[in-house]
Formats: C-alpha cells, structure tokens, sequence
C-alpha cells in the first residue's frame, strides 16, 4: 500500500495548457505573479523544476544539536520538559533556509529534500550511511566527512539508549522470531506514531493563545485531590515551551527574509522578502489573518511535528480547501487577493511538500526498502462539520495545481457526497483520468457513519476523512495509529506447515496439526484461526507495550497543542491526550489469501482433483516439475476479483466473522470503558450484503487508564469494505460492544 509513485515527470513535462496572462497584483508589497488559470507561471515553473533537481541527501544537523543537548541535559529535566527543551534547542540551532522564489518558507533540513535523522528513536550505524549514499534506488547521499562525524558524536552517545533498542530488549524470544521471518512489521521501531490530521483550530489560534490556554490549565491543577497533577504540570509545561520553540523558529525566517531583502537587487523580490517577513513575524505566533498567512501557519505547525518526531506518515492538513476558504472569500471581496495569486501560493505549497522527502530506514530495511514519499495527505470537498457541501473556489484551485505540477507529493483525495455539486465530481475525474493514480475518492457518507460507529459525535465524524493510504479518522480530535501490517498469507503458509516457516525452517506458530490429516476444509480454516489469534495477540502485546515507551520516553509537545483534548487533559499526544485514541494491525493479502483458499477448498476437499500432500511436495518444489497441477489451480480455481460467488464469500465479512472473533486479543491489564454507542447499527454487519469485501482488518488494541476516566484506547476492531450502506462491523459480534 506504500507504493513509491515513480511515475514522476521530469523538467520537460508537456503541459496540455501554457497560454499565460498576467494579472495585476493588488497587495501593496508585491507588484505582480504573472499566473494563470491554465498552467503555471514562471515562478511555479523554476521552483518545480528545482524540486524535481534537488537530490535527496541526509542531513545530520538535527542529530548533532540532539545529541549535544542529551549530553548536558538528560537527567536534569522531567522527560516531556526534556523533549521540548530539545525541540527548543533545534528551533534555535538548525540552519534557516529561504530560497530563491520562494513565498512559503520553511525546511526542517538545511536545504530542501535534505532529511535529518532521529537518533533518539532509531540510530542509523556507519553501514547504514554507506548503503544509502550507495543504494540504485531512493538513494540519500550524504559525505564522507558527515559519516565520520556521526560515527564520531552520534552512534556513541545513542547506543543502548533509542527506542528501537528498548523495543527489541523487551520482545520475547518467538515475537522476534515471527518478526524475522516475516509474520508482521512493526512501524514503530523505526519511526514514531503518526498518522495525524489537523482540523481548523490551526486557523483559529496563535500559539500565543494556546500558551494563554496552558497557563489556565496549569492554575487549575488540583495538587491536593488530583494524583496526575504533577504529570500534568510538567506536560502543560512542556508543552507551552513547545510553543515558543515554534515562534522562535518563525522569528529567524523572518530575520533572515529581512536581511535578504536588504541585498536583494530585484525590487520585486525584496517587496516579496520584507512580506515573507511580515506574515513569518505574525504567524504562529497569532491566529492567521489572510490567505498567505494561513498556509504559512499550517506549514509551521507542519515543519514543528516533523521536526520534533519523525512520525510514521507525515502530518497531514486535513479539510485544507474549507480552511483556506473563508480566508480566500475574503480577501477575494475585499480586492486583496486574486485567484491567480491564490493559486500561486497553491503551487509554493504543493512544491514545500514536495521538498521533505521521508527519514529512510535502518538496519536491513534501508537495503531492501524506500520511498520518497512521507504521505502528506489532502482532503478536497466533501462535507462541512454541519453538514452542508464543502466544494469552495479553493478545492477547484488545488485540483488545478495538482494536474499542473504532477509531482510525488503532497496525496490527494477527493471526496463525494450526495451533497457534492457535479462540477466538482468531474474536474477530480478529469485529473484522475490522466493516469497518475490520483486523486483517490472517499465517500463521507459512509465513512461518517464508520467514524460514528466507533463512538465519534457526529460534528467530529464530519471533520475527519482521510490521513493514510485508506484510514479515516476524527481530524485534529484523534490518535490512529498504524502499528504494522499483519502477512495473513504468511499465516496460512505456516499453518500448512504445521507451526514451521517453511523458508527459514523455523517453529515460529502452533502445532495446529499436519494438514495432510485434515479430512475438511473446516478442519484446516479453523486451524488457520489459531494461528492468526496467536499472532495477533503476539502483536497487540508488543505494540501495547511500545505505546508506553512512546509516552514515557518522547511525548509529542508540540503535536499535542493541536489535538483536542491535550491540554484540557493535560496528557501528552501518545498518552491518550487526544479525545479518540485508536491503535491499528492492519492485515494485508487479501486476494492472495482467498485465492489461497480458494484454491485449497475446491481442488483438495471438494473436487479432491489431488491431495494435500501432493499440493505440498509441488509447494516445496515452487512447482517446478508440477506444471498440469499449476495450470490447473490457475485456470480452474474461482479467483477474487472477479465477481466469482465462490470466490467473493470467502473474502467477505460472513466467511471472516470467525477472523475477527479470534483476532481481537486486548491488553489484559487494561480496563476499558467503550462508549456507550460503539455497537454496530442492525443490518450493517454480516445480514443482507451479498458481496461485502474484506479489504482491511483494523485491530485496535486497549491501554486504558482507570475506569472513572476517559477511554484511553478504544476498543474497536474495524473492517474497512466495499459495499452498499457502508458495511463496516466494529465489533466480535453484531450489535454487541466489545468489553474487557
């Protein structure tokens, strides 16, 4: 599902439409863009070009100033207090980039598509480095020199103290074990837990608010009767410094656009410096006034999640079109803005997106595995919190940018309702039918139903949409985590052998029996339950476990000012602060798994056309010598996909009801309070839907906190299908919540 999207462009793409007429600017600062409805302007087109030129490196800057920092500071701080000093101190620190043409300004490396690293979570080694200036594809380079000094400052002082070290010196034996063979992945023994989306309170709050809200939660901590209180202070706290760190990081762009502007010959481009100065000055600081404002102050609060923690996917904007909206009406009515420079700063910050390229992996990952892509995410259309269509003048504007730019990042998709005016409908049909594999198109009819079986209100299930690949959440009210993908066909081919991975020879699941003694495919289905209820439970523990040590070792400060309910809460991001928490294993091969079964219930137990042992030997030999036993599986088994009833059964929610009764396992030690309308709707599960696929299992595992308190993660089980109403189940049975 993260595919890297090689199907970029490069400086010579043909645009279909390039007339251009230029428009007068009306701002005081800047005299013109020169842009058009119908392509991009000069500027657009040398920004695009550099970032298509910029070569991916990796940046030690951010590991450096990190590592200097825990040298002095660890042990003198309470940890959250620690981690917002730091992120202070690399705010303070890092080199401050603007470059040239640029209108929206910001780079959490030295240089656009520079990546820093995060020791703290994960420290790359010295062949690591090697092999990612090295690799043929996705390559980061990085100098000999840099190497040096990280092998000199960095890896020492790191050693024995990443999360990835704490992860894997808790694990037991046969998770390791399972984990090496390829049962699962985990995503955060590389990264941190991300996933995230914004909604509007980023244009409704300056950071100074926000630290006037914190200063109100701190005066009413309770020390006397509330035994959290001190956690909470040193939360708050961190969290308001967090805030400064992000103002302070504003005030040098503009320091350093102001001093650009001096030297700067293009009176022009000095008008346009001392402006980038001005909105840099004013936001995050304040809540944003104008359309350029609004998109630096989310590209700020954006740079600070990606700069503090290199979460798994970036942090996405969420809703961005009907948060721009109300500032692009405005202006538009009072004359101030045109849509052509509208769409300008559009472009500046599809191509600031473009420009931060994802951390890369460690270990054997970073031989095996890459992409460019870190998967921000953009919701265009669909419905407003109250219901009402949410096409503006600004969705058509980004749909314009992204058939113009065809570039890696930033995703899109756009979403339909029945509210959803045709016009829309077609403009996203017309860039998706040049072949670039986006937009995607989500429905918020059915997934507003989804986010409010799980328990979201109605207003919250309205501002959510989605941040990943499918996933769909409450915007900036939620924690959806992605944990790692679940290899269901790998399960099944260790339960045909009995518990033993046939690849490595290893004992990784249970002894569920020779499947040669099978006399019924029931027989082998419910064997292959038990080794997916093993596996899974394996997971759900681990990941629980790695959940804390995100919240004991490296809380979110700075995320967290932009989640409800973190500060009303007083807990961090990764410590059930947000008011939805939800946790993810995500099961992956689908059609390989039904065509697997497919094949084994037809040819072995119905048709008996040959036996399990013969099927094995061909398996054992990738059927090298078995040729008419091949070409019979392959023109003679009903296939998913192609609206077979044999086939669709096996793969829709009735066949895998039993899957998702045995494949929730919660953490035992956790006491969960689900909320009280979390149970399925009546006809919504397995009853009346005739081809409802199984396209995801979405486990969500519990680490509650005491039972006179919020939720802390909700104990949903969720599966994302392909039907008429939505035909969602969130639970091990229907109409029933599921409790610990």
């Amino acid at each position: 599902m993260r595919a890297d999207r090689s199907y970029l462009y490069d400086k010579t793409y043909n645009f279909m439409n390039t007339t251009h007429h230029t428009h007068s600017c009306v701002h005081d600062t800047v005299s013109s863009v020169g842009a058009n409805n119908f392509g991009m302007n000069d500027r657009i087109k040398r920004l695009r070009r550099q970032t298509f030129e910029a070569q991916p490196s990796l940046s030690i800057e951010r590991a450096l100033i990190e590592t200097r920092f825990y040298q002095e500071n660890y042990g003198k701080y309470p940890i959250p207090i620690l981690r917002a000093l730091n992120f202070l101190e690399i705010c303070k620190r890092k080199t401050i980039y603007i470059g040239e043409d640029e209108l929206i300004v910001g780079e959490r490396g030295p240089r656009p598509k520079a990546v820093p690293t995060f020791p703290e979570l994960t420290c790359h080694s010295v062949e690591d480095l090697h092999i990612l200036n090295t690799r043929e594809l996705q390559r980061y380079t990085i100098s000999q020199e840099d190497i040096d000094t990280y092998e000199r400052e960095v890896i020492p002082y790191w050693k024995g103290r990443t999360q990835r070290e704490r992860i894997f010196s808790h694990v037991p034996k046969e998770w390791k074990e399972a984990y090496e063979v390829g049962m699962f992945t985990e995503f955060m023994e590389q990264r941190a837990p991300g996933h995230t989306a914004l909604d509007g309170k980023v244009y409704q709050y300056g950071l100074l608010d926000l630290k006037k809200r914190i200063e109100g939660e701190l005066s009413a901590l309770d020390f006397m009767n509330d035994p959290e209180a001190t956690d909470k202070q040193e939360e708050l706290t961190a969290m308001s410094i967090s805030c400064d760190a992000a103002i302070l990081l504003a005030e040098r762009h503009a320091d350093l656009a102001d001093e650009m502007s001096l030297t700067e010959k293009d009176p022009r481009r000095a008008a346009e410096l001392r402006k980038i100065a001005e909105v840099c000055r004013w936001v995050p600081a304040h809540a944003p006034r104008t359309y350029w404002e609004a998109i630096q102050m989310y590209w700020f609060v954006h740079l600070g999640t990606i700069t503090e923690l290199n979460g798994w996917d970036a942090m996405n904007p969420g809703h961005f079109d009907q948060h721009l909206a109300p500032f692009y009406e405005k202006e538009i009515a009072a004359g101030t803005l045109t849509r052509d420079e509208a769409k300008e700063l559009m472009s500046c910050f599809f191509i600031k997106v473009n420009n931060h390229t994802a951390p890369p992996k460690v270990g054997i990952t970073a031989k095996e595995s890459g992409t460019y892509n870190d998967f921000t995410n953009l919701n265009i259309g669909g419905i407003r919190a109250d219901g009402s269509d949410g096409v503006s003048e600004v969705s058509y504007i980004m749909l314009e940018t992204i058939e113009e730019l065809h570039i890696l990042q930033p995703g899109s998709a756009i979403h339909v309702s029945a509210r959803t005016p045709e016009r829309f409908l077609r403009a996203g049909c017309k860039v998706i039918r040049q072949g670039h594999g986006y937009p995607s198109v989500f429905n918020p009819d059915v997934y507003v139903q989804e986010l409010m079986r799980q328990g979201k209100s109605l207003r919250d299930a309205r501002e959510g949409g989605c941040s990943g690949c499918i996933e769909v959440g409450a915007f900036g009210k939620e924690a959806y985590v992605l944990t790692g993908y679940l290899n269901v066909p790998k399960i099944l081919e260790v339960t045909l052998h009995n518990g033993v991975d046939p690849v490595s020879g290893r004992k990784v699941g249970l002894e569920t029996g020779d499947p040669r003694g099978f006399r019924t495919y029931e027989e082998l289905y419910a064997a292959f339950m038990r080794q997916i209820h093993y596996f899974v439970d394996m997971k759900v523990r681990v990941s629980n476990y790695i959940d804390r040590m995100f919240a004991k070792y490296a809380p979110a400060t700075f995320l967290s000012l932009f989640i409800d309910d973190c500060i009303a809460k007083g807990k961090d991001y990764y410590n059930c602060g947000p008011r939805y928490n939800t946790t993810y294993i995500q099961c992956t091969g689908l059609g390989t798994i039904t065509d697997s079964l497919s094949s084994l219930r037809k040819h072995v137990f119905e048709d008996k056309t040959f036996t399990m042992e013969a099927l094995l030997d061909a398996m054992a030999d990738n059927f090298e010598g078995h040729e008419p036993m091949r070409q019979m599986i392959l023109n003679r088994t009903p296939f998913f996909g192609n609206d077979d009833p044999y086939a669709d059964q096996i793969a829709c929610i009735g066949r895998a009801t039993a899957l998702v009764k045995t494949a929730f396992v919660a953490d035992t030690d956790a006491t969960c309070i689900p909320p009280p309308d979390m149970g399925t709707r009546q006809g919504q599960g397995t009853q009346g839907l005739d081809v409802t696929v199984l396209a995801d299992i979405k486990m969500i595992t519990c680490a509650g906190e005491a039972p006179a308190q919020v939720v802390c993660r909700q104990v949903v089980l969720r599966i994302a299908a392909v039907a008429a109403g939505g035909g969602t189940m969130d639970d091990d049975k229907i109409d029933e919540s599921h409790e610990n």
